[in-house]
């Protein structure tokens, strides 16, 4: 049986996503980075969740989709939201229970959000 990862990273642009995936691997998190929200939500399978989601919401397609469909897939509790202007109001994600990160957002902001929800909600495997 494979064991997920500790997070699945969602973020379109790739000079975002590589640089924060490779600060948490560095920080002891198993990471998988995806740039679409399909390639997510195969990581997300009932019995091999991660403990968190991360989105990026900057230059996504079709937010409002991935945060339903993640919000069906994931407790809030366990989704990590950097926000962007133009796609989702902030206070719109708060409401939906997510943790968010407002922009400008930097890697060491991220990383630390992470190790809060790691030693909170999403501690276990249960998200």
């Amino acid at each position: 049986m494979n064991t997920p990862p500790d997070i699945v990273l969602l973020a379109s642009d790739r000079h975002t996503r590589a640089p924060l995936r490779a600060q948490l691997i560095e920080d002891g998190f198993e990471v998988v980075a995806t740039e679409t929200w399909p390639a997510m939500r195969e990581h997300l399978r009932p019995g091999a969740k991660p403990r968190l989601a991360i989105v990026d919401l900057q230059g996504l397609e079709h937010p409002r989709e991935v945060l339903d469909g993640l919000r069906v897939l994931m407790k809030p509790g366990c989704v990590l939201v950097i926000s962007a202007a133009g796609t989702v109001a902030p206070d719109d994600l708060a409401r939906r229970g997510m943790t968010v990160l407002r922009r400008p957002a930097s890697i060491d902001e991220v990383v630390a959000a992470v190790r809060a929800a790691s030693k909170s909600t999403c501690a276990s495997r249960s998200c």
